[in-house]
């Protein structure tokens, strides 16, 4: 019981109901190429629609990255993605003489320009991400009640705007103004002129609130918009001595003004953008992930994401293609391709799955074909076998590894040259008549034979160390003790026989006493947990033996004898 001072009931409770946790084991993560959204910032996206509306339809420089994550998307819902853009994209803005700017993302946005005043550098509105399409916007704002009946967009609002109640109250006047965000290009929604967004009797001044929300106009457009930031502004000659002051303001009055967006760029990420996105996924603290999908990176990005995620990280695997010059039309040298893709790779992991090429699938949204790498696929596969079974079982062969939205295969290895492929550590995924294609291996990239050179057995251990590594952290700052090291046993034993009866493993013994936490251990502040496994092997072979007999044996006597 804990120590007294002085006299008195002290009532406490002990939980032993700790358990060992479930973990998240089918989220993926992916940094490429997109036309809109957030840049150098992690997303979550649970569907294809969410991709397209978040990152834009793909173009002719996203497609491969877009049906990566979309393909990912078919069979599970959460992956999270990070943008990459090159040096040179730039926002849209309305003053295309000054400097160009890319502002990748809210945060960058909410730390330089949200509350300055930016001398008009970038005129009075910006498209909230870098990107050509952001040249599809324009904004309308009228905020004067005098010019509200000439007004083109005044079918949207429902009256003039005036004075409103919290600037009237602190002796200003004229704040309200009303704002309409326009797909005017119709790049947005498909038809120009489309009003998008409409934010009416939204205020001038820097401190108004309505039941203690800021009314700020740019302060609510930064706060809900999904299209434009507003940077300073407009008539910014006329209005900037007195838009963005506190309530007991007059505020200036001026005609409607139609601002249209310009300038914005899109430039194709580099390697060194890419690995820049990846790095968004090294701490495991901050993002749990534990599928990295790669797409059409070059071996300069999967290398590095091997070197710099998933290795380090040791909780999720890497999901690798080779390039589409290895296998897109160049019929009778795929395998040498792939072995030299795999030379200049030159990794040996067991937390990397590579796979055979490329797909050719439907681009819907431009009513196209394109070829697509397997890699989004394969980690889709490995989400849903945690969906129908467990992470431990094989995401490959008929019952768990057909491969979605898949008009041909770039490559259709043969059985001799699956042969080759499966010996360097190459996942082949195959076309069969009338079955389907599906991933066809279940090897990781680790060339030394071991239990861990199968994805499930890597799963298993990712599964089992995650679970009982988060458990563990409530056994920090214990004492080290008979009583904790039999909490921890008495902890983890159900959770390793409940994975033995889903056959996830064939036996377990832990170990935490004496022998392992010895004096010096104990001293040292350490605490020791000996875990040992005998993971489940999935069937890579198959021999089926037919022995013809004859009518009068008896079968008995000849399987005795076999």
């Amino acid at each position: 019981m804990a120590f007294q001072i002085s006299p008195g009931v002290n009532v406490s409770e002990v939980d032993l109901t700790t358990v060992v946790p479930s973990v998240l084991t089918t989220s993926g993560a992916f940094a490429g190429t997109f036309k809109w959204g957030p840049v150098d910032k992690l997303v979550l996206v649970d569907s294809e629609i969410t991709l397209a509306k978040t990152f834009g339809t793909p173009d002719t420089n996203s497609a491969v990255s877009f049906f990566t994550a979309s393909n990912f998307l078919s069979y599970g819902n959460n992956l999270t993605i990070v943008r990459a853009v090159g040096d040179a994209s730039y926002n849209a803005d309305a003053n295309t003489s000054q400097t160009n700017i890319q502002m990748a993302n809210s945060d960058t946005f909410q730390a330089t320009l949200l509350n300055t005043d930016n001398a008009n550098l970038y005129g009075s509105f910006m498209a909230r991400y870098p990107g050509k399409l952001g040249n599809s916007l324009s904004v309308a704002v009228c905020s004067n009640t005098a010019t509200f009946s000439a007004w083109t967009y005044k079918g949207y609002f429902t009256s003039a705007p005036t004075t409103s109640d919290y600037i009237t109250n602190a002796g200003g006047s004229n704040d309200e103004m009303h704002i309409a965000i326009i797909d005017t290009g119709g790049l947005f929604s498909g038809t120009q002129g489309t009003i998008l967004e409409t934010y009416p009797f939204v205020s001038k001044a820097s401190d108004a609130s309505i039941n203690g929300s800021s009314n700020y106009y740019k302060q609510v457009i930064f706060n809900n918009s999904k299209y434009v930031y507003a940077v300073d502004p407009v008539d910014y000659a006329n209005t900037n001595a007195t838009w963005g002051k506190t309530a007991n303001t007059v505020f200036a009055k001026v005609t409607n003004q139609l601002v249209n967006l310009a300038g914005g760029t899109d430039v194709v990420p580099t390697d060194s953008d890419l690995q820049t996105a990846y790095t968004l996924f090294e701490n495991k603290e901050q993002v749990d992930i534990s599928l990295v999908v790669t797409g059409d990176a070059s071996v300069a990005v999967q290398q590095f994401v091997i070197d710099n995620v998933v290795t380090p990280r040791a909780d999720c695997i890497a999901l690798i293609s080779p390039p589409s010059t290895a296998v897109v039309n160049q019929a009778g040298s795929e395998t040498t391709n792939i072995q030299t893709w795999l030379t200049s790779l030159s990794r040996s992991s067991s937390y990397v799955v590579a796979d055979s090429g490329w797909k050719y699938q439907l681009d819907k949204y431009n009513n196209v074909y394109r070829w697509v790498p397997l890699n989004g696929d394969v980690a889709g596969l490995c989400v849903y076998t945690d969906t129908i079974k467990d992470p431990w079982f094989s995401p490959a062969g008929f019952n768990r590894g057909a491969i979605k939205n898949c008009i041909k295969l770039a490559w259709n290895p043969t059985k001799t040259y699956r042969d080759t492929l499966y010996s360097a550590g190459v996942n082949p995924v195959v076309s069969f008549a009338g079955q389907g294609t599906v991933l066809f291996g279940d090897k990781t990239l680790q060339s030394k034979p071991s239990a861990f050179d199968r994805i499930n057995v890597r799963r298993l251990f990712i599964a089992l160390e995650k679970s009982i590594g988060t458990a563990a952290k409530f056994s920090l700052f214990e004492l080290n003790d008979e009583f904790t090291r039999g909490q921890f046993v008495a902890l983890v034993t159900p959770f390793l026989r409940d994975i033995q009866g889903r056959r996830g493993i064939t036996d377990f013994k832990v170990v935490c006493d004496t022998t392992n936490n010895t004096p010096n251990v104990v001293d040292s502040n350490q605490f020791v947990g000996d875990i040992y496994i005998k993971p489940a092997r999935s069937i890579n072979f198959i021999q089926l033996n037919f022995v013809a007999v004859g009518t009068g044996v008896d079968f008995t006597t000849i399987v005795n004898a076999a």
